[in-house]
């Protein structure tokens, strides 16, 4: 059994959304104010969009923070299934427009062969990460950490930054912050959305393996806060 993190519930996706960007952005300021920048993580998907477009309004100091991805289909970032393309639409707008934004997509044919840049590209990111917002999916992966991956074991266990991964489930190579990078970060939150979601997280409390539902190597870890944003 996994103990369960800071669980927060909410009626409407709307109060949840408006509760998490004001959290975030007061977190982002406070590091700024301390440590001169601030680095925030996001994740992919549909899930997100209206919590970015509320951040990207808030009065805090853009300029001073630093964004990249929690993980990134190795797909022109113009492409529709790009996450860079995502964040660029909905969150690097308005104030936010001001903020630094590094994508894990590179030049390279495949994220194997681009790995080395990523890493390079991403190396004077301000570390440990202030703040890292996971989505998760159905089967329990969170990042591009796949049950279905071969490179779960490597996710899970390297002391890199980044990885290739290769999910037999999903489409596209990726590019993931591993296991070890999610982990060196000041708060971590899962923004989870549904009954289905939230059926997958108590699944993901009754036991360890994290290979079987590698969301379980965040929720089951004691170094990093855990907040679980959910709302019906």
């Amino acid at each position: 059994m996994i103990k369960e993190s800071v669980f927060k519930s909410f009626d409407n996706k709307t109060a949840l959304e408006h509760q998490l960007a004001e959290r975030i952005a007061n977190q982002l300021q406070a590091a700024i104010d301390v440590r001169g920048k601030a680095s925030l993580v996001v994740s992919g998907g549909s899930t997100p969009i209206a919590l970015f477009e509320l951040l990207s309004h808030k009065a805090i100091e853009w300029g001073d923070v630093y964004i990249t991805l929690a993980d990134e289909r190795w797909v022109d970032t113009e492409s529709d299934d790009s996450n860079e393309k995502l964040v660029r639409q909905h969150l690097l707008q308005h104030r936010a427009a001001a903020a630094k934004f590094r994508g894990l997509k590179n030049m390279f044919a495949t994220p194997e062969a681009g790995v080395d840049m990523t890493i390079e590209h991403l190396a004077n990111f301000p570390k440990p990460f202030d703040v890292v917002v996971l989505g998760m999916g159905n089967d329990g992966h969170t990042c591009s950490w796949f049950p279905c991956a071969p490179e779960i074991e490597q996710a899970l266990t390297t002391q890199a930054l980044c990885l290739a991964v290769n999910p037999g489930a999903a489409p596209h190579g990726r590019m993931t912050l591993s296991k070890k990078a999610v982990l060196a970060s000041r708060q971590i939150y899962l923004h989870i959305v549904g009954e289905q979601k939230l059926a997958v997280y108590r699944q993901a409390l009754e036991n360890e393996d994290e290979k079987a539902m590698p969301i379980r190597a965040v929720l089951g870890q004691h170094s990093t806060p855990v907040d679980v944003y959910w709302s019906a």
